[in-house]
């Protein structure tokens, strides 16, 4: 049976404590701005030994998460976790209904968009959130546009248009196409599926770690490496490692290992320079294969450099020829993944003395093989 009530958790801005219900349309902090964080209350912990016969998906783990029987499910989640060498395994996450990690989170964006019943839903992307938000509103039977910068891959505009959303193609590069959702979502009745701003999605890319502690009965590798632009994933491993050692599931929290493209490393150089903000004047942002993850200021900076940090992690930047060489060696093992997705092969595939998974997180057939 599928779940009509609005959800009860509600909206916190951790930077000056504001709070809304999050039955609102309301993006973002009224007050300065920032992303919302979701204030759940107290969870229970997710019983390991009962786990066996659960629904196979991501929704298995009803107790971490802040929506439940859900009404627009693919069956995404419960991807294979495989060994690549001794000490380095993949998540094969490029196996996801629309074939990258974004579906973890834009289910739980269309779930709640569902329960709330906007007039339409807008979403901003570089490619593979955008495919992952239509795909979903599509099983709910919600209008969405999707803005996208122009030079996103024909392959992943191909795909959001196959799921009937609208496309608008913005000029400039990934922060002018949020700019323009974001004066869409302005629209009254306009529910903004925000892979950013909105923290379902940070609960729903959680489930990708609360899968490899089940998958490894019970325990986290030394450290999970994370492609990070926007940081989405990396704040559900933070949030996700959080709970279980909360709720004494784990003894210890992973490091986490954030990969970024050498040519857009707005975050490494903050890391490196031991700040907790982005510089007011950052490099200027270069060309990369790395799409997905070329983004020059992302909002969730503060909390990225944070959670690395917590956890005793580090950041790795890559090269372009170092992308180029890591998706030739990972389709020689039989995995085409997309160029962003290949990162943090690249950064830590020869990594000998612990053990760190790598998430392989979008299809080589959203992009090609890199030129």
């Amino acid at each position: 049976m599928t779940d009509t009530r609005v959800p009860t958790a509600s909206y916190l801005c951790p930077q000056d404590g504001s709070r809304a219900g999050s039955t609102t349309l309301a993006w973002c902090c009224p007050v300065c701005g920032d992303p919302w964080d979701l204030d759940t209350g107290t969870s229970a912990p997710v019983p390991l030994d009962a786990l066996n016969g659960l629904v196979n998906s991501l929704w298995r783990y009803a107790e971490a998460l802040p929506l439940a029987a859900p009404a627009v499910s693919l069956g995404e989640g419960r991807t294979p976790l495989v060994p690549l060498t001794e000490q380095v395994s993949a998540k094969l996450d490029f196996l996801m209904p629309t074939l990258s990690f974004k579906d973890r989170g834009a289910v739980m964006l269309a779930e709640l968009a569902r329960r709330l019943s906007p007039e339409r839903v807008v979403a901003d992307s570089s490619g593979n959130a955008g495919t992952a938000v239509a795909a979903y509103c599509a099983r709910a039977g919600l209008r969405c546009t999707v803005f996208v910068p122009e030079g996103t891959s024909p392959e992943k505009t191909e795909q959001i248009r196959a799921h009937g959303a609208r496309l608008e193609t913005v000029p400039g590069g990934r922060e002018a196409a949020a700019a323009a959702a974001r004066t869409a979502a302005g629209a009254p009745g306009t529910f903004y599926a925000s892979h950013v701003f909105n923290p379902y999605f940070l609960h729903g890319t959680k489930t990708y770690v609360y899968e490899i502690w089940e998958e490894l009965g019970g325990t986290l590798p030394d450290a999970i490496a994370v492609p990070v632009g926007n940081g989405t994933l990396l704040l559900g491993a933070a949030l996700a490692t959080a709970e279980l050692l909360a709720h004494g599931l784990i003894d210890r929290r992973p490091a986490l290992i954030a990969v970024q493209a050498e040519a857009v490393s707005p975050l490494a150089a903050a890391f490196r320079a031991g700040s907790d903000v982005l510089s007011a004047a950052p490099a200027g942002a270069r060309p990369t294969l790395a799409e997905g993850i070329a983004i020059p200021r992302p909002p969730r900076a503060r909390q990225i450099l944070a959670a690395v940090r917590e956890s005793g992690g580090t950041f790795l930047t890559v090269t372009e020829d170092q992308i180029r060489t890591a998706q030739k060696d990972l389709a020689a093992r039989g995995f085409f993944v997309e160029t962003t997705g290949v990162a943090c092969w690249a950064a830590v595939g020869a990594v000998t003395d612990r053990s760190v998974v790598v998430p392989l997180c979008g299809a080589g057939l959203k992009t090609g093989l890199a030129p």
